[in-house]
């Protein structure tokens, strides 16, 4: 061997080692998040998700990643996402509103599920018992029962001449025949 190829070899050898070393590594966990709304409305809560994760040492894009899909109230969008995020093998989806975690539970059986929601998971059928939800999906209810008609009453309250008023509800939504219910009551 000559002295320019030895030398040649040996600098490849210098140069691929770093990224041998690299690629070695073990890969970073994927998080999936899933929403039925966009990322405005909820960029609060993204940020206080993401500081949560950095208290407990998870850094996105050095730690962790995260894979985001909003549907943007297109909840038909929302079943196709899941099963991206499924096919992308995440260790987690999170999960905002009942019909986010209706589409994970329905993509999913292994995957761990976190949802948060507004509407009775039990009512839903996302899951069984509020006490346990059992298989692979947890999470955090905060119904709200009789906040529509105390909006009801605050827009009363506000306007009370008003003779008409109008609910604006997104039909794919699981909880809104609670909620019209609740403002027909009213």
């Amino acid at each position: 061997m000559r002295r320019r190829e030895l030398i040649s070899l040996v600098g490849g050898v210098a140069a691929a080692w770093p990224l041998a070393a690299r690629a070695q590594q073990p890969a970073r966990p994927l998080i999936g998040f899933l929403n039925s709304a966009s990322p405005s409305a909820y960029a609060p809560m993204v940020a206080a998700f993401q500081d949560g994760l950095n208290q407990t040492g998870f850094l996105d894009g050095r730690d962790v990643a995260i894979e985001y899909h909003w549907a943007e109230g297109d909840y038909d969008l929302l079943p196709w996402f899941a099963a991206t995020l499924v096919n992308h093998k995440v260790a987690v989806i999170i999960s905002g509103g009942g019909p986010a975690a209706l589409a994970a539970k329905s993509a999913t059986t292994t995957i761990p599920i976190i949802f948060s929601s507004r509407a009775d998971p039990v009512q839903i059928g996302l899951i069984t018992a509020l006490k346990q939800a059992g298989s692979n999906i947890t999470g955090i209810v905060s119904m709200s029962d009789g906040f529509v008609a105390k909006q009801i009453k605050l827009m009363h309250a506000v306007a009370p001449s008003a003779t008409l008023i109008a609910v604006l509800v997104n039909p794919s939504n699981p909880n809104n025949p609670k909620e019209i219910s609740e403002a027909r009551g009213a």
